[in-house]
C-alpha cells in the first residue's frame, strides 16, 4: 500500500478502531514514567494519535496530536478538545527543529513502510529539544504485509525487526535506550522503548 492507500485505509477504519480499543492499560501508564523525566508544562507530540483516547488524552493539556487520517483527527477533536491537532506524516513532520520536549508514537511507526522508518526516527530527533525524550512501540518481528479484514477493513504493517529498529534509533541520534513490556490497546503484550536525544 502506498501512503495515500494507507491514509484512506485509516479513514475507513478509524471509528471501528476507536470503538474496539480499550482506553486504559499498562501502556498508558508508561506515559507517567515519561512525564517524570520532562520539565514542568512540557510540549509533547503524539505521532499517530488516531482518536486520541489511548495516548493523547493522557498527555498534558495542549499536547500536539499528529495523524495521517483526517477522520482520526475528527474523533480526537471530540476526545481531546484542548489538544492541538495536525494533519501530516511522521516522515515529514510539519514542525520546526527543536520545538518539543517529548515524542510519543504508540502503535504507529509500523504502519509506515520499513524503508521509510529511518526517516521517521530522524524526524523525531529533529523536532526534539536537546535532551528530549521518545516513547514508542518497539515491534518484535520482521514483516511487511497487508492484513485483510483488520478492523473490518485492510491495513498495512511493516517492521525490520527489533534489533534493526533499535539500531535505527541509535543511528538517528537517540541514546539511553530502555525497553519495557506493557499491555496494548487490543489486549496483547507489547514492548516499548524509551530513548533520549542529545545534540
Amino acid at each position: 500500500m502506498d501512503r495515500d492507500e494507507i491514509r484512506r485505509a485509516w479513514d475507513a477504519i478509524a471509528e471501528t478502531y476507536a470503538r474496539r480499543r480499550d482506553p486504559t492499560g499498562s501502556d498508558a501508564a508508561l506515559l507517567d514514567d515519561l512525564l517524570d523525566t520532562l520539565p514542568s508544562e512540557p510540549t509533547v507530540l503524539d505521532a499517530g494519535c488516531g482518536d486520541g483516547a489511548r495516548t493523547l488524552a493522557n498527555l498534558p493539556a495542549g499536547s500536539i496530536g499528529l495523524d495521517v487520517s483526517r477522520r482520526g483527527l475528527e474523533l480526537a477533536r471530540e476526545t481531546v478538545p484542548d489538544a492541538c491537532l495536525v494533519h501530516g506524516e511522521m516522515s515529514a513532520l510539519p514542525f520546526a527543529d527543536g520545538v518539543v520536549d517529548a515524542v510519543t508514537a504508540y502503535h504507529a511507526v509500523f504502519h509506515v513502510p520499513r524503508g521509510t522508518q529511518p526517516e521517521v526516527y530522524r524526524e523525531f530527533a529533529r523536532v526534539l529539544r536537546p535532551g528530549g525524550r521518545l516513547l514508542m512501540t518497539l515491534p518484535g518481528g520482521r514483516f511487511e504485509t497487508v492484513r485483510e479484514g483488520w478492523m473490518g477493513g485492510r491495513m498495512f504493517f511493516s517492521a525490520p525487526g527489533r534489533e534493526r529498529t533499535l539500531a535505527q534509533l541509535r543511528e538517528a541520534g537517540f541514546t539511553d535506550l530502555r525497553t519495557e513490556t506493557a499491555t496494548d490497546p487490543l489486549g496483547s503484550s507489547t514492548e516499548f522503548v524509551f530513548a533520549a536525544v542529545e545534540r
